[in-house]
């Protein structure tokens, strides 16, 4: 990072279970974001089509009504929406980090897209582990969705939400010289007040606390429920008291745990800009660095397997045993 870099955090609501109306919202970000001034746009958990509040309102067996328009509404890494997405940071200049639902056969994965500001698809990682009912969803990431890239804008890393709860994963991340974080999160609305380890307090904090350890700056978007997602998700009293509005939480911190955006009203949608510059990393990595100067090697390490992990792996043809031949009259009965 040899500059200073202008981000951009998005805090909306996004176009629930409708992927076509998801990407012209997505690409209508992107162009006030580069009109902004903003180098990146970093976009909330699953984005597209939306988060599927449904897991966490009703029982497994009547979440399935929406389960085949969540999948047709998901996207794949090789389509022409993420093109589209892509064609569109292109056009303005900017890179893009952004939270999707991806398909890939009969599967969904919680996924981000890294993509570059010339529009090149830098890579796609999943994240690690489905939090809780998600599971009842998504499928898991490998080793190989431990990214940090270098890109023009300095080095560029993200996860998704309960993921920076996960210490060995945030280890491992501050390892490969994290410059920018992006910590996207669905919303924070889902039982306000009745679990606190759902709301803002600790999950604000979690991103914070990110920043700090890992000395770098985190950029943390954040989706909003509105009157949309009661619409979609909620059919009696209850549910809409479960899921009430608001719960955007959108943050930009530094990484010495500065707040470097102010931040916007939890029901408000729009877009955080903050400037990022590299002196802030001298200056923290200065106090502590738990991947360097502050660590104890001789005490803990961490072990990482980095490697993807494929469901079908092909032996190579010499690996193969060779077929046995019999003359004719010796051939088994």
């Amino acid at each position: 990072m040899d500059s200073t870099v202008r981000v951009a955090a998005v805090q909306a609501e996004p176009a629930w279970l409708d992927l076509a109306a998801g990407v012209d919202r997505t690409i209508d970000l992107i162009g006030q974001a580069a009109a902004g001034g903003a180098q990146l746009i970093a976009f909330p958990e699953t984005f597209l089509p939306g988060y599927p509040w449904w897991i966490w309102l009703d029982s497994p067996a009547a979440g399935m009504a929406f389960v085949p328009r969540y999948a047709v509404n998901s996207m794949t890494r090789d389509g022409a929406e993420l093109r589209a997405i892509a064609d569109a940071a292109h056009r303005h200049g900017i890179h893009v980090v952004l939270g999707f639902s991806e398909r890939a056969g009969g599967s969904l994965y919680m996924a981000q897209a890294f993509v570059s500001g010339t529009g090149e698809l830098i890579s796609v990682r999943r994240k690690l582990k489905p939090t809780h009912v998600e599971r009842a969803v998504f499928g898991e990431g490998d080793g190989s969705d431990l990214q940090v890239h270098d890109t023009a804008l300095g080095r560029l890393g993200g996860l998704n939400c309960w993921e920076h709860l996960q210490p060995l994963t945030k280890y491992a991340m501050y390892s490969m010289g994290e410059q920018i974080h992006v910590a996207s999160w669905p919303s924070f609305s889902v039982y306000r007040g009745a679990a606190t380890a759902l709301g803002p307090e600790v999950n604000t904090a979690a991103s914070l606390i990110y920043a700090v350890e890992g000395q770098t700056f985190v950029v943390a978007p954040c989706g909003v429920v509105g009157a949309a997602a009661q619409e979609t998700f909620c059919d009696s009293d209850l549910k809409r008291q479960l899921l009430p509005p608001g719960g955007g939480f959108a943050r930009i911190y530094g990484p010495e745990g500065s707040v470097l955006a102010e931040p916007l009203a939890e029901t408000e949608e729009g877009i955080l800009y903050a400037d990022l510059s590299p002196d802030l990393l001298a200056i923290a990595k200065s106090a502590a660095d738990p991947v360097g100067h502050y660590s104890r090697p001789d005490v803990l390490r961490l072990l990482v397997n980095r490697n993807a992990a494929p469901q079908v792996i092909e032996a190579p043809p010499e690996a193969q045993p060779a077929m046995e031949t019999f003359p004719p009259t010796m051939a088994p009965a």
